[in-house]
């Protein structure tokens, strides 16, 4: 008999985990999928989504002041040719596709992979772009967008006093 045959609460505990088929480590992990599964899943807004095997998401910087807001995105391996962004009055599209070719042959040895997947990026925009004068460029696998506001949007806002309540 070993030490561990004189618990009984975790002797019933290991029989229990053995019944399931898993050990308590994997039962802990499965509940914590779970139950993130359940909170974000219906939100679109799983925290690792984007890192599954085979997917790309853009990695996205915006940068905003009084005349105009500056957008980034790293396209590390895309073509320029691969690359579209449209937009509507209030939601930026940045889509393409992906595709990625490498080839090893040496003596005894060869190896090729191929990779091709699209990816779609949208992020929403305040009102009052000038679409009109908007710019994009694209170098070294860097999309830079200026999007100009318009004059309207332009203006600077009031400030309202706060008056002590009596």
């Amino acid at each position: 008999m070993t030490v561990r045959n004189l618990s009984p609460w975790r002797r019933n505990r290991e029989l229990a985990t053995r019944e399931r088929g898993g050990s308590p480590l994997s039962s802990l992990h499965q509940e914590m999928d779970r139950l993130l599964e359940d909170f974000f899943g219906d939100w679109g807004l799983a925290p690792f989504r984007g890192f599954e095997a085979g997917t790309f998401v853009p990695r996205v910087e915006l940068k905003e002041d009084d005349k105009q807001i500056q957008v980034t995105a790293e396209l590390p391996g895309v073509d320029e040719k691969d690359v579209r962004v449209s937009a509507t009055d209030d939601v930026l599209t940045i889509e393409g596709e992906k595709k990625t070719e490498t080839e090893e042959k040496e003596k005894g040895f060869y190896r090729s992979e191929r990779y091709y997947g699209t990816f779609r990026r949208e992020l929403a925009l305040p009102a009052g772009i000038d679409m009109e004068k908007a710019d994009a460029s694209f170098k070294n696998g860097i999309l830079k967008l200026i999007l100009p506001k318009s004059e309207q949007a332009k203006k600077v806002a009031k400030t309202i006093p706060i008056k002590k309540a009596t």
